[in-house]
Parts: C-alpha cells; structure tokens; sequence
C-alpha cells in the first residue's frame, strides 16, 4: 500500500510541510488535561478555552513556537501542611499544543473565573493579480 503525500502532487507545489503538519498534530497526544473548547467567534475569529481551575496567572505561559500555540501550566509546590482527605481538583502540570495555520494570529489572552481565554484572529489577505513577465534570452 503506498502513501498519500501531498507534497508530491504535481499541482501542490510547496505544500510538503503539510504532511509533516499533520503528523505533528496527531502526536500531541489524547491527553484530555485540561479540556478545553474552541469556539468559533466570527468568520475570522476562532477562541479557544482551558479549563485551568486552581491555576494562577502566573503558573501558566503562552508562547508561539514555530506555528504551533503551546499552553503550559505548572502550580507552585504548596508549602503547607494541608492534609487532603479527598484531592479532587487536578494540580499537575500540562502542556496544550495548537498548530496554527498561516496567517492565523494570537489577539490576546485573559484568565477568568477558572478559565483561559485564547482569542484568534485569521488574517485575511486581500486578493492579488500579478503579472509576471517573459524575459527573452
């Protein structure tokens, strides 16, 4: 059985990154920590939510790395002497990663009542016509 690869369809040039973007995205894993939505907030807007009950602003980071939305979180060790007689809520660090399509741009972040609010933008380029010209030998 041979393999599908998009990059070497002859009417698909440039495109090879895709298959390796669609091999990055099904090795994040089915870890379901923390669930999350996204949501779609306009025709160009899209919103994703982290349910991060417990965590602080500062115990989660947001970073762009190489067109991929990374998410970490990571609570400060409890230095008290709390005795848990149920421990319910999960405290343990998790790492979300999104692959962002070009284009596709982070507006801004915001924690609210137990969840993290990642809006998106899509850029939407306007349409071009250029002419390219025939230069003789």
């Amino acid at each position: 059985m041979t393999k599908l690869s998009f990059g070497a369809h002859p009417y698909l040039l440039g495109f090879d990154q895709l298959e390796r973007l669609v091999e990055r995205t099904a090795k994040t894993g089915s870890d379901s920590y923390p669930p999350y939505n996204i949501e779609q907030s306009g025709p160009d807007a899209f919103a994703i939510t982290l349910a991060v009950a417990g965590f602080a602003e500062e115990d989660l980071a947001i970073t762009m790395e190489d067109r991929a939305l990374v998410i970490r979180g990571r609570q400060a060790e409890e230095t008290g002497e709390r005795v848990f007689l149920h421990r319910g809520i999960a405290a343990r660090a998790f790492q979300r990663s999104f692959v962002l399509a070009d284009g596709v741009e982070v507006e801004g972040a915001r924690l609210e009542n137990g969840l993290l609010h990642i809006e998106l933008r899509r850029a939407v380029p306007e349409p071009q016509v250029e002419r390219i010209p025939i230069r003789r030998r």
